[in-house]
């Protein structure tokens, strides 16, 4: 039902145009803002987080703005196989590119900040001889996610799905073999997949969290070096990625292996909490993210 409702949408905006599809979009936003107290709640918590000297009517507002920009990124993903029209400027693209022409394959960081998938399929245009395998978790009973992921696979974008109750470790050879050859693995810094996933503490605004461990492994294991990448929406059809310098895991000793993943992880965190700073109204992480209080 879900399926139907979205892809009728989609057909009467491209015949009606994109209000169309912004004025039911505004009726669903506000309805899962009203209804759904849990997602609303964590929202709240990590504006409280961010915002920790403003009142509780800022952090209601920023809540308000944040589940209502989520329709703009629902409807570039759904636009995206006709969007050439979109454009982007990009910071610290050229590191990849050194990367790929040193043929040492890469992983890519990337976080539910901005459009992710918007990212992917534009770095795909721009780097058109670059293998992509992007790791994805699946949600039981999805629905919508599976058409998006469809679209990715249409693209020339390779997928390995992760399920929350699964997973084998041959997931993880596949990436390591993937990026080897020379191909690029993309994966999520923030989400936790699964619930025997291996994960890593670490400090974000100010609260004890836990984050994947899988990314810095596969950056330790394969040598290759690791780039945090963003994608923020700046305008209508208009983009801006912003790509760390290249991260290497490399640690002195056997030992030091935890120490070197736990220090990666950190840099991720500082980095991620210094972009939410900057675009915080693209904070899409609507599942509980903070604990209820920092440590």
């Amino acid at each position: 039902m879900r399926v139907f409702f979205y892809q009728s949408l989609i057909f009467l905006s491209k015949i009606l145009g994109r209000w169309a599809f912004e004025l039911v979009a505004w009726f669903v936003a506000s309805g899962y803002f009203l209804f759904f107290p849990t997602r609303v709640g964590n929202s709240l918590r990590f504006y409280q987080a961010l915002f920790p000297d403003r009142s509780r009517f800022y952090h209601l507002r920023c809540a308000w703005r944040q589940f209502h920009n989520f329709t703009d990124v629902f409807f570039d993903r759904f636009f995206l196989r006709g969007a050439d029209d979109l454009t982007y400027t990009s910071e610290g693209l050229e590191h990849l590119q050194q990367a790929l022409r040193d043929q040492s394959g890469a992983i890519l960081l990337m976080s539910h900040v901005g459009n992710w998938e918007v990212a992917a399929h534009l770095l795909k245009r721009e780097l058109q001889d670059t293998r992509l395998l992007l790791y994805m978790g699946i949600k039981h009973k999805e629905q919508i996610e599976g058409i998006q992921k469809e679209s990715l696979i249409q693209s020339g974008i390779r997928i390995v799905a992760v399920d929350e109750d699964g997973g084998s470790p041959m997931d993880i050879v596949e990436g390591i073999k993937f990026i080897e050859s020379g191909g690029v693995v993309s994966l999520a810094g923030d989400v936790i997949w699964k619930r025997d996933q291996r994960t890593v503490p670490v400090k974000f605004l100010e609260h004890e969290v836990w984050l994947p461990q899988t990314p810095h492994l596969f950056a330790l294991l394969s040598g290759a070096p690791m780039f945090i990448f963003f994608a923020f929406r700046t305008g209508k059809n208009q983009y801006h990625f912003t790509m760390s310098p290249p991260i290497s895991l490399v640690p002195a000793s056997r030992k030091e292996r935890d120490a070197t993943i736990r220090q990666s992880a950190q840099k991720y965190a500082d980095t991620l909490a210094a972009m939410v700073r900057s675009y915080p109204l693209q904070w899409f992480h609507f599942n509980s993210f903070l604990p209820s209080k920092p440590k």
